[in-house]
């Protein structure tokens, strides 16, 4: 054969291959926005899931209308027609029928909160770092003892804990009925969750940091405080928030443990306000106090959203 039967048209095949180039980056743009169609959807779904309960609960306590508590808004009208702040007044000016004040039921959660989170954070990184860093007889044992604490619900230690802090008096004092007892068994659950949580953190920290600061002239309690702790920040924030959480918003063991109305809190308020039946509830006062117990907890998680974000995201990588 010549060459010129086997040549070929030298624009037939680049002509095929465009084409066919074409059409595959079609399709493949097509997937992907399909794909980002269902992913925005879901996304959306979510946020609407999540977002309709905070605006319903909030067009409930804007509600002003003497014939109608807000207990059902009409239709998709979760905002009523005109919005009062007077269920908001109420909720502050009595928010129970014991005639304690908000600010007093308040600075009794905040007690408890902030001992719950100080505490634990402050005991567990201690035993955290101990766990973590040192040998020494029963560490495997007592993890597990830890881990086994953890595995326990917390309404299961109400009744050895009732009877353990009841028989702790001091003249007039009953460390049961106060809330530094509350606190007592509030830490009691935190503390062991404090502990795993950081010790798991920790254990991603490099040894070689603390071998360095070791040579520089750092001793272990020096490396601990100016190389461990701040690399753990993250996880710190993150196990001290949720020990925030479980103070502020506790009932349990408050619910079993108070029995003056000067040491009650937010959560007990809040649940003293349940009527009898849903028609002698105020359900436009309740959702007005609902939504300023959890003011708080919204304000805590912005001023460390940073420090806690990092954590939940670093925490679950390994080196």
């Amino acid at each position: 054969m010549t060459s010129e039967t086997q040549a070929v048209p030298a624009r037939a095949i680049p002509r095929e291959t465009t084409k066919a180039r074409a059409a595959r980056e079609r399709r493949k743009l097509l997937r992907g926005i399909g794909r980002q169609a269902l992913l925005q959807a879901v996304c959306i779904f979510i946020a609407i899931t999540v977002l309709f309960p905070i605006v319903y609960v909030l067009g409930v306590a804007l509600n002003s209308d003497p014939t109608n508590v807000g207990l059902q808004p009409k239709g998709l009208d979760l905002i009523p027609p005109h919005p009062s702040l007077d269920a908001f007044g109420k909720a502050i000016a009595q928010p129970s029928g014991n005639h304690v004040s908000f600010v007093t039921l308040a600075f009794n959660s905040f007690k408890l909160a902030v001992s719950t989170s100080l505490v634990s954070v402050g005991f567990g990184v201690l035993a955290a770092y101990a766990f973590s860093r040192l040998k020494f007889r029963l560490r495997s044992f007592l993890m597990i003892a830890v881990l086994a604490v953890l595995m326990l619900p917390a309404v299961a230690t109400i009744a050895p804990l009732f009877v353990l802090l009841n028989s702790v008096n001091i003249g007039d004092f009953n460390l049961r009925n106060s809330i530094p007892g509350v606190a007592l068994a509030l830490i009691s659950g935190a503390l062991p969750f404090a502990i795993w949580n950081l010790k798991g953190y920790l254990d991603t920290i490099p040894k070689d940091l603390e071998e360095a600061a070791t040579i520089d002239g750092c001793s272990r309690n020096q490396a601990f405080r100016y190389v461990i702790l701040p690399l753990a920040l993250p996880a710190l924030a993150v196990t001290a928030f949720l020990g925030f959480v479980a103070g502020w918003t506790d009932f349990y063991f408050s619910w079993k443990f108070l029995e003056y109305p000067q040491d009650f809190t937010l959560s007990m308020a809040l649940y003293g306000m349940v009527g009898a039946y849903a028609s002698t509830t105020p359900w436009n006062v309740l959702s007005a106090f609902a939504i300023l117990v959890s003011l708080p907890v919204s304000v805590v998680y912005l001023i460390f959203q940073r420090w806690i974000i990092g954590g939940l995201a670093i925490g679950g990588v390994k080196g």
